[in-house]
């Protein structure tokens, strides 16, 4: 059986649930671990309090492992409530799988693409899996599963309706967390000025006429920073029904995303054949750009760097 575990906020979810689906794909046996919502210690770390927004998904059907299935694939210790092994039994399975890595039941993400995952048979998975090669080939059906439930904000619809049918233009802007000192090394820096006049530049060159959606967790600097007829600034969607935000990019008919996998779900659920996609070189500054490796693992995106330079 392969268990991955669900954890963070809405886009990272929907990465562990396409991941999922992937292994379901491929025949294997594959279940969800939601445990990290049920305990309040596992988001100590977390700001705000996350919750398993993939039940807001209508009918969306997946199937989560139990804590005693967990501890069966991790063994004794996984979960202290279950029965766990200590003193020298303990340390020596960690000592043996330090020696025999491939022997771990437990597999942490630790590069952008790990294809070994896909010829496991029993692991306990645990990562973000983001790179859009994990789930590429699969997101027709990707798209068919997830579906929005109706916005009970009547804007949303005419804003849904409106994006179809003119050349409509996604924008995120995620500053909000990432504007604090603890998160700025790590992803601050990416998404300047320059890269997004470069992919404004891109879509205008290719699509004529086209209308600017703006979406952010700052929409007073939206306010202040774009101004015009071009552009308009969606800033009703607020606190739980910002979930509607990512629905209403994938409505647009070209997508400039943040370095943020919320954005990125707005752009993969958009299922236009000529869609335009586009995303930041990278999305943490601890990451080498490779641009080819980069275009072998996000077909079909333009991929634009903090200078603007289109790779």
């Amino acid at each position: 059986m392969i268990i991955i575990r669900v954890m963070g906020g809405l886009g990272n979810q929907m990465q562990q649930y396409a991941l999922y689906e992937k292994f379901r794909s491929l025949g294997k046996e594959a279940k969800l671990d939601i445990s990290w919502f049920e305990d309040a210690a596992q988001q100590e770390n977390v700001l705000a309090k996350r919750s398993l927004e993939l039940r807001q998904f209508e009918n969306l059907q997946f199937e989560t492992a139990s804590r005693k299935e967990c501890a069966a694939l991790l063994g004794k210790g996984a979960f202290p409530e279950e029965g766990g092994i200590s003193g020298l039994a303990g340390f020596l399975g960690k000592v043996k799988r330090k020696l025999n890595p491939a022997a771990d039941p437990h597999f942490y993400e630790a590069d952008m693409y790990h294809p070994e995952i896909f010829s496991f048979e029993n692991k306990y998975l645990e990562g973000h899996w983001a790179c859009e090669k994990y789930y590429h080939d699969i997101m027709p059906l990707l798209r068919e599963k997830i579906r929005f439930p109706d916005s009970r904000n009547p804007q949303n619809e005419r804003m849904a309706e409106q994006m179809e049918q003119e050349n409509s233009v996604s924008l995120h802007i995620r500053r909000g967390d990432y504007l604090d000192p603890e998160n700025a090394g790590m992803f601050g820096g990416i998404c300047t000025d320059a890269y997004y006049a470069a992919a404004m530049s891109y879509v205008r060159e290719r699509m004529p006429d086209a209308h600017f959606y703006l979406f952010s967790d700052d929409t007073a600097y939206l306010k202040e920073h774009f101004k015009g007829a071009e552009y308009t600034i969606v800033d009703w969607n607020r606190g739980a029904d910002n979930f509607f935000d990512c629905e209403l990019m994938s409505h647009c008919r070209a997508n400039i995303c943040a370095n943020s996998t919320f954005s990125f779900w707005g752009a993969r659920l958009n299922g236009r054949e000529d869609k335009i996609t586009i995303r930041p070189a990278k999305h943490k500054n601890s990451q080498v750009i490779d641009p080819a490796r980069m275009h072998a693992l996000w077909e079909d995106w333009v991929l634009i760097d903090e200078k603007g330079s289109v790779l």
